[in-house]
């Protein structure tokens, strides 16, 4: 019990930390993050006298307030899930991000799972087949689809089959004109809109995690208990999925958790490409208009992520690896 309250109390000192680099940082940059609201609020013809009053109304911040009174107005704000307004978009920042996390989510949770079954299936077959000609040109291949970031297979993608061939939409979610609604129509246009990301992501990942399940499996082939199995005429089929393949994938399974929480923050230059209008599709969009609130609240929103799968793993990895106590892992 011990050991999951240690993992918890680090949940919020971990974001705690992260959101203070995060504020600290973004003072730091040049003009401040107060300057292009001013200049906006000025043009909408806002008296000068009445601009910091209306910037506070706005992002619950005193502007003209020392900075530690600044990190505590704002962190008083985090608390209470009121990141105050978009500049670029005149909205809450929290309803920017309640609209743009869901699509982010299923590119990056859709493309993981594919990378994970297919990547764990290919270094399987490589791993009980080491040294076999499949083996090498997989191996090759696997290499190369490494050393390739995943935004190359992305412009090859839609230039081939969106510019090319037409064969799927060139950007967007689902199509123009369409409103969101329960229907076939609807899903099937947001399926379509989405292969060519998710099938981006995906094969940029396939690479790293069948070469990690082939030296998983390649080890686990070597312990003494795949020998016992072989000894007591188990078929091959038996021993690479009950023995080899399932003790192979553990290790990866923690990976896999805090690999979905980077590829959120990953998803940046992809929906850039495919105008996707997700979480990295508006922190570039806040980046370009300077849009501080927005962007802390994407940041905030990636180390939330990351922070619960690494919290989600310590307190499941036991759970799917008996031989692993929960007390005794944590080391200290």
């Amino acid at each position: 019990m011990n050991y999951y309250l240690r993992r918890a109390a680090r949940i919020p000192l971990t974001i705690l930390a992260v959101v203070t680099l995060s504020f600290g940082l973004i003072r730091l940059l040049p003009g401040g993050p107060f300057t292009q609201l001013r200049i906006q609020l000025i043009r909408q013809g806002v008296p000068v006298e009445q601009v910091n009053a209306r910037i506070e109304a706005l992002q619950n911040i005193r502007p003209d307030a020392p900075l530690y009174v600044q990190y505590f107005d704002y962190m008083a704000g985090v608390l209470q899930l009121d990141l105050g307004e978009s500049i670029s978009l005149n909205k809450p920042v929290v309803e920017v991000l309640a609209q743009a996390v869901p699509w982010t989510v299923f590119l990056v949770v859709t493309s993981t799972v594919l990378m994970f079954v297919i990547g764990v299936f290919i270094g399987a077959i490589q791993a009980y087949w080491e040294g076999s000609r499949f083996d090498k040109f997989v191996s090759g291949g696997s290499i190369f689809l490494m050393s390739v970031p995943y935004y190359i297979f992305a412009v090859i993608l839609l230039f081939v089959l969106a510019f090319q061939n037409t064969w799927f939409p060139t950007g967007g979610a689902h199509a123009r004109g369409l409103t969101p609604t329960v229907g076939l129509d609807y899903y099937v246009s947001v399926l379509e809109h989405a292969v060519l990301p998710i099938a981006a992501f995906t094969i940029g990942g396939i690479g790293s995690t069948a070469l990690n399940m082939r030296g998983n499996g390649i080890q686990i082939l070597g312990e003494e208990y795949v020998e016992v199995a072989r000894l007591r005429g188990l078929s091959d089929t038996r021993i690479a999925t009950r023995y080899v393949a399932r003790n192979a994938i553990l290790p990866m399974y923690t990976g896999l958790l805090l690999l979905i929480g980077f590829r959120l923050g990953g998803t940046v230059v992809l929906e850039e490409i495919f105008s996707y209008p997700g979480l990295g599709d508006y922190l570039i969009a806040a980046v370009n208009a300077n849009d501080y609130p927005l962007m802390m609240g994407c940041f905030l929103v990636i180390t939330v992520t990351l922070v619960l799968g690494v919290f989600i793993a310590d307190l499941t990895y036991s759970l799917i690896d008996p031989r692993i106590s929960a007390g005794d892992s944590d080391g200290y």
